[in-house]
C-alpha cells in the first residue's frame, strides 16, 4: 500500500497524510541500506587495495626487468615466475578485477524498494508543504533555510529541493507556488549555491509563471536575462518577441482606457487582486471560511472581551460527588463560553497514552467519516489522517477510560461509539465540519440506531510543536494541543436541536507528530442524565 495518503477536493488543497510511525520505519530503512552501502565500499576498497598492491609489485619488477631482459630471463627463476604470473597470476587478477562486489547491496535495495515511497507520495508530501506553506504564511526563504517555529533538526533545502517542489506546482498550473520556489531557486543559485540546475532552467520556468498570473514585464525582464546568458536560446527568443508584442498591446489599451476616464464615459478601475486570491479563485477555494480557518491556525483568532472571560472559570471538579472522583477531583478549565468548551487536565497518563497508541498502530487505517446519503462510514477527501476503532474488550486501559468518560460527563458510554485514535502526520489535517448529522441527513447515524452525536470527547496524546490546533471556525476559538488533557462540548441544544457553533476543523501539523483519541457520545441512553429543554436553542 501506498506510504502517503494523496487526495483531492475541488474547494482545497491536494491533502497528505504520512503516518509518523511508517515514516519511522523509512528513516530506519534508509539506516538500514546506508550500512549495506558502506559494506559494499569497504568490499571495493579492500579490492582496490589488493590491485594496487600487485600493480605496485609488478611495477617495479617490471621496470628492473626491462632494463635487461636477456639477462633478467637469464635467470631460470625469473623465467619461471614470469610464466607463472602470466599464466595464472594474471587469470586470478582478471577474476579479482571482475569480482562483483554489489551483490550484497543490490539485493538488500531489491527488498527494500517494495516498501519506498511513489511518484504520488513524492507529490503529496510536496503539495503539503505548499499548504503549510499558505496556512502558516510562511515565505520560501524561510522553508529553504529550515527556519521552522520548534523545529529540533533543522534542515535546508538545496536548488535542486526548490525547483522540484517548482515543478511539481507547475505541473498542477499551481502559477503563484512555481513561482515563489523557482525564484528561491535562482536566489540560492544567485548566492552562488553549487546545483546541477542551471540558471537558464529555472528562470525558464519562471518567467513562464510570471506571465501566466499577467506581469508581463517582469516576464520580459526575465527573458532578456536569460538570453544574456544563452542567446541561442529558442523559446526564449519566441517568448521576448511574445511579451514585447502583448505588452504593446496592453499598453494601447491603457492609453484608450485613460481616455476614457478623462472624458467622463468610465467610472473607476477593476480592483487589483493579489495573488494568493487569483489562485484560490482558480483552485474555487472556498475564500472566506479558508480564509477564517487559516487566521485561527495562526493563532489570529477572535479575542475575547474582558467581560466575557470574566465569566470562564478554573475548577476541581467531583461531577456531584461521584465516587470515582471523590479523592480525585479533576482539573477543569473553560475554553470558551458559547459554544461551551471544557479543557480537562491531567485526564490521561503517560502509561494510558503509550498503551492506547502501541494497541492503536497496529490497526491505524485511513480516517473514514459518516456518509450523510447512506449513513455508513466512507473515506472522505476532505480528512487527512490515520484512525483506529478500539473496544474495551482490547485491553483493560480502554474500559478504565470509557468508565472516566463517564463519571467526568456524566453520560452514558453504553451507546457511544469507539474510542477513536488518530494520528496527522505531515500536513495532516480535518477541515471545518460537524460532528452531529443535520436535519438534511436523516440516515446519518441510522445504521448505530443510537441516534445523533450529542457530545464530542477528545484527548490530546501528544504536544505539538507548532500548528495542529483544534479550530472553531464560527465562533473564532481556536484549542491548542497538550498532552495529558482533553476538551469536550455539546453538539446539540438541551433540545436536542443541533449546535452550529460547533463547527470546528484540526489545522494542519506544521512541526511534529499529532496523536488524539476521542469518544463521540450519543443521544440514547441520555434521557435521564442530560433531560431535554423546553426551548430550541437552549
Amino acid at each position: 500500500s501506498s506510504l502517503c495518503l494523496l487526495t483531492h477536493h475541488a474547494s482545497w488543497f491536494v491533502e497528505v497524510s504520512c503516518l509518523f510511525s511508517q515514516m519511522t520505519d523509512l528513516l530506519y530503512t534508509e539506516k538500514d541500506l546506508v550500512t549495506s552501502l558502506k559494506d559494499y565500499i569497504r568490499a571495493e576498497e579492500n579490492k582496490l587495495e589488493q590491485v594496487k598492491q600487485w600493480v605496485e609489485k609488478l611495477d617495479t619488477l617490471t621496470s628492473t626487468a626491462t632494463q635487461d631482459p636477456e639477462g633478467f630471463l637469464g635467470h631460470p627463476v625469473n623465467a619461471f615466475k614470469l610464466v607463472k604470473r602470466l599464466n595464472s597470476e594474471w587469470a586470478d587478477l582478471e577474476n579479482l578485477v571482475l569480482q562483483d562486489t554489489s551483490d550484497g547491496f543490490i539485493s538488500n535495495l531489491t527488498v527494500q524498494r517494495q516498501h519506498f515511497p511513489t511518484d504520488e507520495d513524492q507529490n503529496g508530501v510536496a503539495k503539503a508543504l505548499l499548504r503549510l506553506q499558505d496556512t502558516y504564511q510562511l515565505s520560501a526563504h524561510d522553508i529553504s533555510a529550515g527556519d521552522l517555529p520548534g523545529v529540533v533538526y533543522k534542515s535546508r533545502m538545496t536548488v535542486e529541493d526548490c525547483f522540484e517542489l517548482g515543478k511539481i506546482a507547475y505541473s498542477e498550473a499551481d502559477y503563484y507556488h512555481t513561482e515563489l520556489w523557482m525564484a528561491q531557486a535562482l536566489r540560492q543559485l544567485d548566492d552562488g549555491e553549487d546545483s546541477p540546475v542551471d540558471k537558464v532552467t529555472v528562470m525558464d520556468y519562471l518567467s513562464y509563471a510570471i506571465y501566466q498570473q499577467g506581469e508581463l514585464e517582469r516576464a520580459l525582464e526575465l527573458t532578456m536575462r536569460m538570453l544574456k546568458l544563452d542567446p541561442t536560446h529558442q523559446r526564449a527568443n519566441g517568448n521576448m518577441k511574445f511579451f514585447e508584442f502583448q505588452l504593446e498591446k496592453q499598453r494601447k489599451v491603457e492609453e484608450v482606457e485613460e481616455v476614457e476616464q478623462s472624458s467622463g464615459q468610465k467610472e473607476g478601475t477593476a480592483r487589483q487582486l493579489d495573488k494568493r486570491d487569483v489562485q484560490m479563485k482558480r483552485s474555487k477555494d472556498p475564500l472566506p471560511e479558508r480564509r477564517r480557518y487559516e487566521q485561527l491556525c495562526r493563532g489570529e483568532g477572535v479575542k475575547m472581551t474582558p467581560r466575557r472571560r470574566s465569566r470562564l472559570f478554573c475548577r476541581y471538579s467531583d461531577n456531584g460527588r461521584k465516587p470515582h472522583l471523590l479523592l480525585a477531583p479533576v482539573k477543569q478549565e473553560d475554553e470558551w463560553d458559547r459554544p461551551h468548551i471544557v479543557r480537562f487536565y491531567d485526564i490521561i497518563s503517560d502509561y494510558e497514552i503509550e498503551k492506547v497508541k502501541e494497541l492503536a498502530k497496529p490497526r491505524l487505517r485511513r480516517a473514514t467519516v459518516h456518509d450523510p446519503i447512506t449513513g455508513k462510514l466512507t473515506t472522505a477527501q476532505y480528512r487527512v489522517s490515520k484512525s483506529a476503532w478500539l473496544t474495551g474488550h482490547d485491553h483493560p486501559v480502554i474500559s478504565k477510560i470509557n468508565q472516566r468518560l463517564e463519571d467526568v460527563t456524566g453520560l452514558n458510554m453504553d451507546t457511544a461509539e469507539e474510542l477513536q485514535v488518530a494520528n496527522y502526520g505531515v500536513g495532516g489535517q480535518y477541515e471545518p465540519h460537524f460532528d452531529f448529522g443535520r436535519k438534511d441527513e436523516p440516515d446519518a447515524f441510522k445504521e448505530l440506531g443510537t441516534g445523533n452525536r450529542i457530545a464530542t470527547w477528545l484527548f490530546y496524546m501528544s504536544d505539538v510543536p507548532a500548528g495542529g490546533a483544534t479550530v472553531f471556525t464560527d465562533v473564532g476559538a481556536a484549542v491548542w494541543p497538550k498532552k495529558g488533557t482533553a476538551v469536550f462540548w455539546y453538539n446539540l441544544f438541551a433540545s436536542g436541536e443541533g449546535d452550529y457553533s460547533t463547527r470546528h476543523a484540526a489545522c494542519p501539523v506544521l512541526v511534529g507528530n499529532k496523536w488524539v483519541s476521542n469518544k463521540w457520545i450519543h443521544e440514547r441512553g441520555q434521557e435521564f442524565r442530560r433531560p431535554c429543554g423546553l426551548s430550541e436553542m437552549e
